[in-house]
């Protein structure tokens, strides 16, 4: 229990005040997300069949992109990590490393490692699921955003003009 009062969880995290709702809709829409049966139509699956390359570098392009930014994203915050889309109370603004280059790169990291994961399958259904989680995080990165512009005023809005939210130098 302690865990979730460094996170940042209070007694009455039921009232949704620093985002715990985010947090719940994440794991329902991640658990689904593994759910969700392989489905590869008639014309995909011919498509694998003669390009298997595309299968193995769609996997290893956005598999590797997904580890540097789950990777660099967890090490960079260190002490400020936190489910939780609102700011810890003693937390700093990280803008170096990964973060000098996404925004959001946890966000980011969980939806290329859904990509590559329905590259490996070759899922439709799995790649319309990652077009699901990246909308999701899009909607979860902007209330974020909003707790840290309050927190950290100007510094915010300069990085935010200079930095991309979930894809690094694209979005």
């Amino acid at each position: 229990m302690n865990q979730f009062k460094d996170w940042g969880f209070s007694t009455d995290w039921w009232q949704g005040k620093k985002g715990e709702y985010w947090v719940l809709g994440q794991a329902i829409l991640s658990l689904g997300f593994v759910l969700l049966p392989v489905y590869t139509p008639t014309n995909f699956q011919l498509l694998a069949e003669q390009n298997q390359l595309i299968i193995w570098a769609g996997t290893l392009v956005f598999g590797t992109i997904a580890v540097v930014l789950l990777i660099g994203g967890g090490l960079h915050l260190g002490e400020n990590l936190t489910p939780l889309p609102h700011p810890k109370q003693h937390s700093q603004l990280v803008t170096t490393g990964i973060y000098g280059i996404i925004r959001h790169p946890l966000y980011g990291g969980v939806v290329f490692l859904a990509i590559a994961y329905g590259f490996w399958q070759w899922s439709l259904a799995h790649l319309i699921g990652a077009v699901l989680l990246f909308v999701f995080f899009n909607f979860k990165a902007n209330r974020e955003e909003i707790w840290l512009e309050n927190k950290f005023s100007d510094d915010y809005d300069d990085y935010r003009s200079r930095v991309k939210k979930l894809i690094p130098w694209l979005y």
